[in-house]
């Protein structure tokens, strides 16, 4: 008990010469995140969200010839691959990997792929299983008043499939943000790698992490606020 004691005490006392290392550190760490986390987490989850769409259709359209089959077959392994191994690992093996082939990629790209590679891989089945819950019977509407499978596809069932996806993929992208943090293992400025200098140089560790954590917990909070308000905006059109 003295123990919890001492560490809270030391936790909550704040002297000046703290109050001038958090307020110095913020500003890094805001600057980081407007410039690194925000945009490494936005560009993966368009580009990931791409591959995604273009996943789940290729594997709930039905096309039965030899070639939609290899690639179902190819999407099928990828999506095993990405799903079944760590994002830090995947991480790595384009990093420090990739060079022993000559592939020598910066570490902002690097992340950029490493993250849009694993967001398609989680939400192609996101958007797969919502395609697979539109009733049938939109099908056969959208036959009935003449359309083909692709005009249907794209204009009466990826619209309701999207909806769907909403909320899942939201959660996507809010845990997204908080994963750009592996980033910093690849030399990317974001956040975290900002506190991490900042706590190194200054042996604040709990403070400045703290500190840090407040800002991502801010972003998604804010992120979560919008991501209930566009629920309910679309659960009014449904």
């Amino acid at each position: 008990m003295t123990l919890l004691n001492n560490f809270l005490a030391d936790f909550l006392f704040m002297n000046e010469e703290r109050a001038d290392l958090l307020i110095s550190s913020f500003f890094p760490m805001l600057e980081a995140t407007i410039l690194y986390t925000i945009p490494l987490a936005t560009i993966s989850f368009v580009i990931g969200l791409m591959i995604a769409i273009g996943i789940a259709v290729l594997r709930t359209g039905d096309s039965q010839t030899t070639i939609h089959r290899i690639m179902v077959i190819f999407a099928k392994i990828y999506v095993s691959l990405i799903r079944g191994t760590p994002l830090l690992v995947q991480i790595f093996i384009i990093f420090y990997g990739l060079p022993e082939i000559g592939i020598v990629l910066d570490p902002f790209p690097t992340a950029v792929i490493a993250f849009s590679l694993n967001i398609g891989a989680y939400a192609s089945e996101t958007v797969r299983a919502a395609i697979l819950s539109i009733p049938k019977g939109q099908w056969e509407a959208s036959y009935s008043i003449g359309m083909n499978y692709t005009q249907a596809f794209i204009r009466t069932i990826i619209p309701q499939a999207m909806r769907v996806s909403v909320p899942p993929l939201s959660n996507t992208f809010i845990s997204t943000i908080k994963d750009t943090s592996l980033a910093s293992l690849v030399l990317v400025t974001e956040l975290f790698r900002v506190a991490q200098n900042v706590a190194a140089a200054s042996y604040e560790f709990i403070l400045v992490y703290s500190e840090a954590a407040l800002i991502y917990w801010i972003i998604c909070f804010v992120l979560a606020i919008g991501q209930q308000r566009l629920e309910n905006r679309l659960s009014r059109h449904l």
